[in-house]
Formats: structure tokens, sequence, C-alpha cells
């Protein structure tokens, strides 16, 4: 019997512990998990035989090195800053690993030492990053196979709501980290390639410059950039495209909205406000606004919105962001936090809500002189609160590497992204039993 030892059993954690019991019984795994909620796992393992429910701190090396050293698998579902100890307590104790999280540049430091200790650490096999990275090299190596040389590559992800639970004007509700979403973009300017000229998009411009799609049926989206499309040359072998470009989506006029809290400043997480703990929406908004005696909080947003996003107005009266009976308690508060207080108020899922996960990537080629195209996408609706879109995407992908790794299927020691035609291949496949496949549209332009 082959243990795997389970960090994390949150959110994104559900559809992965729920693959592992049923193959468990398949390959003869025990699957133990540790969180500091212990009820959680308790019922989400649901008394099967295969499943226990460890109670110690992940994040004491003593107690997390003794169960590493009883285990032949560690998954890592924890906060991406843990990855890197936890790494290296693997190393050390010969046991491979593997996280859902970006390939930090501590981790990817540990390269020799995994290689020289023969340990797996697969990183980045969720799904933005994971299956984006798999499904993207599937179709580049198709393309390359043709003797075709890429000239383009796009790609965009978004975690959303699905069209059945699409109840509010910003068609968009919370399906990760709110703290996340309300930050997103900050801290450095958005990078990517466009025609071989290198292109910038600081925070502050970041929610004007967009682009939208059109995804099957599931109508209109529109994509804004992440921080660092530059470094996806090298992930993905594409060392002379002209233009590379990777975005998250929303849907139309999340980000006009948006971009109306990044201007007046209550994203920003530098400061705290004066008296934050007395603070009512109403108050919050109104100190970002310029004082008048006779003008009304209303009166004054819809100034600063102008004749051009005045049709935006209801998105933020429907927030409850002018409410003055709520107080919002939050001591010592940055705006940033403030903010996302009053957002999960309105924008949290509901009982019965399903989210909806949706990638989408452009691909353009020459090939015998001729320029040509690949859409391929991808949309994956979430069952209910607990088996989500996001838990499917991020979990599956990531117990199908750990079966490769327990069955032997994959043996190559050193620290990892899911970029090999080896490790994508059966992910691929067998995500399509689960109903998440991609489709292809091609075109001559």
């Amino acid at each position: 019997m082959k243990t795997i030892l389970l960090l994390g059993a949150g959110m994104s954690s559900s559809s992965l512990i729920r693959y592992l019991l049923v193959e468990s019984e398949k390959f003869d795994w025990k699957l133990n998990i540790v969180d500091q909620n212990t009820a959680l796992v308790l019922k989400k393992i649901a008394n099967h035989p295969r499943a226990e429910a460890l109670s110690f701190n992940a994040l004491d090396t003593t107690e997390r090195r003794k169960n590493i050293q009883e285990a032949d698998l560690v998954i890592s579902m924890l906060p991406a800053r843990f990855h890197p100890d936890i790494a290296k307590d693997c190393i050390e104790l010969k046991t491979n690993l593997i996280t859902p999280s970006y390939l930090a540049p501590e981790m990817k430091a540990l390269t020799e030492k995994a290689v020289q200790a023969g340990v797996i650490i697969m990183n980045e096999v969720g799904v933005d990053p994971g299956i984006d990275h798999m499904s993207a090299m599937q179709i580049i190596h198709k393309i390359q196979g043709l003797g075709a040389e890429m000239v383009s590559f796009k790609s965009f992800c978004g975690g959303l709501i699905a069209p059945e639970s699409d109840n509010n004007p910003w068609h968009y509700k919370f399906t990760w980290s709110p703290r996340n979403v309300v930050l997103a973009g900050q801290g450095s300017a958005a990078a990517f390639i466009q025609n071989n000229d290198f292109k910038y998009i600081p925070y502050n411009q970041l929610f004007k410059r967009t682009e939208r799609f059109v995804i099957g049926d599931f109508g209109e989206f529109e994509g804004y950039a992440n921080r660092d499309s530059f470094a996806y040359r090298e992930t993905y072998g594409l060392f002379d495209i002209k233009t590379i470009y990777r975005g998250t989506l929303r849907r139309p006029n999340f980000c006009d909205a948006w971009n109306v809290f990044v201007e007046l400043g209550m994203t920003d997480d530098s400061y705290s406000l004066f008296e934050s703990h007395k603070m009512s929406p109403r108050k919050f908004v109104n100190s970002f606004l310029p004082y008048h005696q006779t003008k009304t909080v209303e009166e004054k947003f819809y100034n600063f919105l102008g004749s051009e996003r005045s049709h935006l107005f209801n998105q933020f009266e429907w927030l409850g962001l002018f409410d003055d009976e709520r107080v919002l308690g939050l001591e010592k508060a940055t705006p940033a936090q403030l903010l996302e207080n009053i957002l999960i108020d309105r924008l949290s899922l509901s009982p019965g809500d399903k989210d909806m996960l949706v990638m989408y990537h452009e691909f353009d080629y020459m090939l015998h002189g001729k320029q040509k195209q690949i859409l391929s996408s991808m949309i994956c609706l979430g069952a209910d609160q607990t088996y989500t879109a996001m838990s499917d995407t991020v979990g599956l992908p990531v117990g199908m590497m750990a079966k490769l790794i327990l069955n032997g299927e994959y043996n190559k020691p050193g620290i990892h992204i899911p970029v090999d035609r080896e490790v994508y291949e059966p992910i691929l496949s067998e995500l399509k039993s689960f109903g998440i496949s991609f489709q292809e549209i091609e075109n001559d332009l």
C-alpha cells in the first residue's frame, strides 16, 4: 500500500480528495489529510476506509517531516509561500511532491538537489497554471510537428459564475480568493510582446486595455493582461515568437467598472484609513470623493463616472456602496481590505450557485507561406458549491499527476512544470472523461 499525504483540504481540494479516494480502491493507496479544520476533512472523506484525518500543524517542521517520511507522495494545497520549505523536506526525505502553485525562484533553485536525491517535484499542475500549459503545449507541439512557424500565442483564463447563477449586474461572483481579486495586477506592470515590440501596461491602465471574445454558446468575454507574459517564451519554447500575451477573463463591463475602484484608490493596500472600524460603505466611498456642500455621495460618484461611464452606476449601487447603515467594523483597515469586505457581502456564492471556468487560446502560425489560426476553448461548469468548476480544474489534474507518479508512469527527478508530452497527454485524455475538454476551430487568415 502506498501513502499520500495531502496538506490542505480547502475549497480547491474537494474534487482532488474525491478523485484520490476513488483511485485508492483501484491502486491500493492510503490518503492522509491534514488541515486546520479537521471537521472539514472528516466531512469530505465521509468515513472512507482508505482515508484518515490527521491532526498536526503542517507548518511545524518537526511534525511535518515525521509525516512526510511516512508518505510515498506529498501533495501540498497550502499557500505557495510554504512550498519551498516543504520541498526541502521532501528532497531530504526522498519523497515526491506535487503542488498546483507557480514555480517560484526559490523552488527552481532546488533543481540540482532534487535531481541528486532522485525526487520528483511537479509544480503548476492545477488549472492556471496547469491545464493552460498542458492544452497549449499539446497544440504547439502539433503545429510544430507540421513544420509550421508559430507567429502569435494568446491565452486567457477566468473563474466566473455559471450563466444559470448569473443574477447580478457585475456578472461575477468570487470563486477564488477575494483578496487576490481585489489586489489583481498590482506590484508590477503587465508585460507582453506584440509584433516583436515589448509592451507594458501599468496598473493604472490595466483595466482600460482589454480584448473581447465570443466563446462558443457562452457569449462575450473580455480579457485584461496578466503580469508577465515574457517568461512564457521559455516555458513554451517559443523564443522567436512575435506576439505572446496571457490574460484574465471577465464578462463585459466588469473591467470598466473595476477601473473606477482603481482610479479612486480603493484597491490600495499600502496604508490604513483613520477610524476604519467606524466606516459604513457610504463613508468609505465618500472618503475618496471631493467635498461638496450640497451634493450627495451618489451625485459626486455619478459626476466622477462622467457621461461615458454613467451606465455603470447601477453596478455600484447594487453593491450597496451607498449604504450608511452597515458598519464595516475593520480596525486599521486598508482601502483594499474595506473594499473586499463590501464586495464579499454581495459577490459571494449563494447556496445553489454554480461557478464556471473558462479558458481560451489563440494560435497563429505560418504553414507553406500561408497564415493560419487555431482557436481553442474550454468551459467547465461546477456541480455545486463543494464540487465547483474551480475545484475540478485545479484538483483533478493534481490527482492525475499523483497517479502517474505513484504508478511509475512518470519518473523524471527534478523540479518540473507539466509541459512534457508524457505528462499532458494522459492528463488531458483523462480530463475528457470528466467533461473537461477543448473545442478547436481552425481558420485561414
